[in-house]
């Protein structure tokens, strides 16, 4: 056995690094600096290691597209200091599909080459996921006492090819979907609950935002506002969502991700030049005011806009990309772009979604005053990846949903933006690997 540090000291120093979350991989002889590390077998990793925003390419003979995402990722030494490895990123490969890790020993000032350029068996690659989603990185040889340890240790949860090592000794028992699941049921057992958002300081602040019922539910569960891209409990994404009633919790909405166009007239004219041109007058009779909304789906017309939403480099029937410049655009009759996402803006604002959600059911009284209460019974969703978004496109299941006005049109102009991509809780399921329905308070 090589002399290392055992895996509660390397836990600590993960923990004095601000690592919250930790994975290990359990390296093949293919895992190595020449022929990266694989990852996973689709694009759901991308939900699980943090990376920056994406960049589309095409790779081989045929062209084939590629996606490259930077990572922030530093080398843990076996003393505890940390070494960053400016030029790591993931591939995304979405004809196979498959992600892996590469450029992670380029100009790093330390990194553990002798482990990570080699063909060894049973070697182990720990990555740490920090609060500011950077990742701490360990790696140890088949003979160290960390990787005996971890091999000693029963595997609890997974995420695809990664397992997950508990952090703090409160997780060393049970699953974290057992912990979540008894926090939403004190949660649910609290009755109706005063809007509030936790602050950094730990202080509770009141919330009137039109977001509360979420925020609310967030604060309950200890997650600070504003603390983070998303929303998480020990990787769990948690989400609340308005019913109106506890047994239809399959009505309304769910809004998935709200990014502005990146192409197209949209951003070429702007949003007023955008909404004269395309969208309608108020049909409230409210004076000197034009709306730009109405569900739009892919391959149908929107009546209110004359726009239809088209996929533009994916191919619906084998469920594959066809190009990384592809696009999700909005086309008048004259197939002018009038407004579009393109599949690399739209994979950063999907990569920062979890792989594991919570979709909490929350009603709201606003006598006496306003307050929320939460549903005992959540759906429960692991395993997504970008692809399965795409098809949610070109199965009309994943909409788009816009806010967007232009207000004072004859004197001087203001504009409101919300471009928003909607699912019904319904079809929730749809967009992952598996779902059901939990009972908190079972």
């Amino acid at each position: 056995m090589t002399d290392s540090p055992s895996l509660d000291t390397v836990r600590a120093m993960m923990r004095d690094h601000g690592v919250r979350r930790l994975l290990v991989k359990f390296l093949s002889p293919n895992d190595n600096s020449k022929n990266q590390v694989y990852l996973g077998g689709d694009l759901g990793v991308v939900n699980v290691i943090p990376a920056g925003a994406p960049v589309a390419g095409i790779t081989g003979a045929h062209a084939e597209p590629i996606f490259k995402a930077p990572l922030s990722l530093s080398w843990l030494d076996d003393e505890g200091q940390a070494h960053a490895a400016p030029h790591a990123q993931l591939i995304l490969y979405p004809q196979y599909p498959e992600v892996r890790m590469s450029g992670f020993l380029k100009s790093a000032a330390w990194a553990p080459r002798e482990l990570m350029t080699v063909r060894g068996e049973d070697r182990i690659l720990l990555l740490g996921i920090t609060g500011a989603d950077s990742i701490i990185a360990y790696a140890a040889a088949a003979d160290s006492r960390v990787a005996n340890e971890l091999r000693a240790r029963p595997s609890v949860e997974a995420e695809g090819v990664l397992r997950v090592v508990p952090l703090l000794p409160a997780q060393e028992q049970g699953d974290s979907r057992t912990r979540l699941l008894a926090e939403l049921c004190r949660v649910h057992r609290a009755g109706w609950i005063s809007p509030w958002a936790l602050q950094r300081d730990g202080s509770r602040k009141e919330c009137a935002a039109p977001n509360c019922l979420g925020v609310t539910l967030e604060s309950e569960l200890g997650i600070v506002a504003n603390g983070r891209s998303e929303p998480d409990f020990e990787g769990w994404e948690v989400k609340g969502h308005t019913v109106t009633n506890f047994d239809r919790p399959g009505s309304g909405s769910i809004t998935l991700l709200t990014p502005e166009p990146t192409v197209g007239f949209y951003v070429e004219k702007g949003v007023e030049a955008f909404v004269r041109r395309y969208g309608y007058v108020d049909k409230r009779g409210r004076e000197d005011r034009m709306n730009f909304g109405g569900i739009h789906r892919v391959g149908r017309v929107c009546a209110g806009t004359g726009l239809t939403l088209t996929l533009i480099g994916y191919d619906a029937d084998s469920g594959t990309m066809t190009r990384s410049d592809g696009m999700l655009a909005l086309l008048d009759a004259n197939q002018n772009v009038a407004a579009a996402w393109t599949f690399a803006a739209l994979l950063a604002h999907w990569q920062r979604k979890h792989a594991r959600a919570a979709f909490v059911p929350g009603m709201l009284r606003r006598e006496p005053h306003r307050e929320y209460r939460y549903s005992q019974n959540v759906l429960l969703a692991v395993g997504t990846d970008y692809l399965r978004l795409l098809d949610g496109f070109a199965r009309g299941i994943v909409f788009y949903d816009p806010g967007i006005k232009v207000e004072r049109l004859s004197g001087r102009p203001t504009t409101k933006r919300r471009s928003q991509f909607r699912v019904s809780p319904r079809n929730l399921g749809q967009l992952y690997h598996e779902s059901s329905v939990a009972t908190s308070c079972s």
